[in-house]
C-alpha cells in the first residue's frame, strides 16, 4: 500500500470515538471537553525536544503540500525546540465541533474539504463514507502471564500479538536470566518474530479474519509454536515483511474514584498521509497504509473495511480487578514493547519507571536486530553468537507510560518513558 498521499487515508474515527467515550463514561459535553485543546491551538505551545528531533526529517514532505507548508512549517522549515507553534485554523475547527457536535466534523464544510483534499491526492474517501462513521464498544481480549492478566484491544488492533509473545515467553524461565542480557533478548526477539509472522498472515478487520483472535494464543497452539524457538539460535526460516512505523501519543490516567483510563491516539506515520487541509488545518492520517494489496488476504483493501491497526492501549488485572493502565508507543514495536515491560515487572520485579527505562531491542525485516545504545558490548556479542545481526541505533525504540494501582493499598505509582516528551504527574 502507498504510505503517503490520498490512497491510505481512511475515515477518521477519533471524533466519533471520543464522543462515544464521553457520552458513555464521562460527565461533560464536547463544548467543555474541547476547550483546553481550543485554547492551546490559539495560544500555542512550545515544541518539545523529542518532537523537534523528529520534525526536520519530514519538512521536505510538508513543504510539498499546501496545507502542510501553511500550518506545520515556519518559513519553510521545521520549528526548533522551544519555538511556540500556533494552529488557529485547527482551533476554529475544534470550536465548530465543540458547538455543533461530531456531526459538524462528519458532514458539512469540514467533511467536504477533507474529501476534496483526499480526492485531489488520488484517494477514495467520499462524503457518504464520512457520514457513516461510527465508533464501537468492544470487549478486550485477555491472557494470563504468571498470575497477571493482560487485557488488550481485539482485532483489527494488534493487541493479540502482545498476548502471543507473552504466552510464548511464559514457556521459558526468564526470571533466571539477566534482564539486559543476550539470552533474555534472544528469546523475546524470537517470540516476537513468530507472533508478528502470525499478525501479517492473519490479522485484519475481525469480520474478515480466518480465525478468532483467541485461537492465536490458545495453549495447544502456543505449545506447538514454542517448539519453533531454539534457545540457542536465531531461526532462519521466518519470511517476514517490512514492519511499518508510526508516531503515536499515549496517556494513562487514574482518578480518585477508582477509574483507570488507557488511551492511545495516532495519525500513524509522521504527519500521517502528509496531507493537511488548508482551511480547517486537519492533518489526515494514513491508517490505510496497513492494508494489504494481496488478493485473498484477510487484510486486503476493500470498501467499508477497517485495516489492521497498530495502536493498542492496554490494561492489566489482578484477580479480576484492574491494577494497571499502560501503553508503549512505536508503531510495529508496540506489542513487543508491551511484552517487554510486562516481563520486566513480573519476571524481574521492576517498578513502573524501571520497567519503562530498561533498554530495548527489536528486529527488522532485513534480518538486523536494533539495539539501544545502553545495552552492553557483551549483549551485542551474545546476540551475534546466537545468529542475530545486532546494530546499535541512535533513535530510541518506542516510548511508554504506565500507572500501577497497588491492589492491597490502592496507592498509585506512575512511570513515564524518558524516550518521549512526557511526564508522570499527580494532583
Amino acid at each position: 500500500m502507498p504510505q503517503r498521499g490520498g490512497a491510505p487515508v481512511t475515515v477518521p474515527g477519533a471524533i466519533a470515538g471520543f464522543d462515544l467515550m464521553a457520552s458513555r463514561f464521562g460527565t461533560m459535553g464536547f463544548d467543555r471537553l474541547l476547550q483546553p485543546a481550543i485554547d492551546l491551538a490559539f495560544r500555542g505551545h512550545p515544541v518539545g525536544d523529542r518532537v523537534a528531533f523528529d520534525w526536520p526529517e519530514h519538512a521536505p514532505m510538508l513543504a510539498g503540500d499546501p496545507g502542510g507548508r501553511q500550518h506545520l512549517l515556519v518559513d519553510g522549515k521545521a520549528p526548533e525546540a522551544g519555538a511556540v507553534m500556533r494552529y488557529p485554523a485547527l482551533g476554529e475547527t475544534l470550536k465548530r465541533i465543540a458547538e455543533g457536535g461530531p456531526s459538524t466534523f462528519y458532514s458539512g464544510a469540514i467533511a467536504e474539504e477533507i474529501v476534496s483534499t483526499v480526492s485531489q491526492a488520488g484517494g477514495f474517501l467520499t462524503l457518504d463514507d464520512l457520514a457513516k462513521a461510527k465508533a464501537d464498544l468492544v470487549t478486550p481480549i485477555e491472557a494470563d502471564y504468571r498470575g497477571l492478566t493482560v487485557a488488550e484491544l481485539p482485532p483489527n488492533g494488534q493487541g493479540v500479538v502482545a498476548l502471543i509473545i507473552l504466552k510464548l515467553l511464559e514457556r521459558f524461565d526468564l526470571g533466571a536470566l539477566d534482564p539486559c542480557g543476550a539470552q533474555r533478548l534472544h528469546l523475546e526477539i524470537e517470540a516476537a518474530r513468530l507472533a508478528y509472522g502470525l499478525r501479517d498472515r492473519e490479522l485484519a478487520d475481525p469480520d474478515s479474519m480466518h480465525c478468532r483472535a483467541e485461537a492465536l494464543y490458545d495453549a495447544t497452539f502456543i505449545d506447538r509454536l514454542a517448539e519453533r524457538i531454539d534457545p540457542a539460535r536465531r531461526a532462519a526460516d521466518l519470511d517476514l515483511p517490512p514492519l511499518p512505523g508510526s508516531d503515536t501519543i499515549y496517556l494513562a490516567i487514574a482518578d480518585g474514584e477508582g477509574r483507570l483510563v488507557s488511551l492511545i491516539h495516532s495519525i500513524y506515520g509522521s504527519f500521517g498521509s502528509g496531507l493537511v487541509t488548508e482551511k480547517s488545518g486537519i492533518v489526515l492520517q494514513n491508517r490505510g497504509g496497513c492494508f494489504s494489496l494481496e488478493e485473498g488476504h484477510p487484510n486486503v483493501i476493500q470498501p467499508g473495511k477497517r485495516p489492521m491497526h497498530t495502536i493498542i492501549p492496554a490494561m492489566a488485572l489482578k484477580d479480576g480487578v484492574p491494577v494497571m493502565a499502560f501503553g508503549v508507543m512505536g508503531g510495529a514495536y508496540q506489542p513487543c514493547g508491551h511484552a517487554h515491560v510486562i516481563s520486566n515487572m513480573v519476571d524481574f520485579g521492576m517498578d513502573p519507571q524501571a520497567a519503562l527505562d530498561a533498554p530495548r531491542a527489536f528486529w527488522d525485516a532485513d534480518g538486523r536486530t536494533a539495539l539501544e545504545t545502553s545495552l552492553s558490548d557483551a549483549c551485542v556479542w551474545g546476540l551475534e553468537t546466537r545468529g542475530h545481526a545486532p546494530v546499535r541505533v541512535s533513535a530510541p525504540l518506542g516510548g511508554g507510560q504506565m500507572i500501577w494501582r497497588d491492589p492491597e493499598t490502592g496507592m498509585l505509582t506512575g512511570g513515564s518513558d524518558p524516550r518521549k516528551d512526557g511526564c508522570a504527574a499527580g494532583f
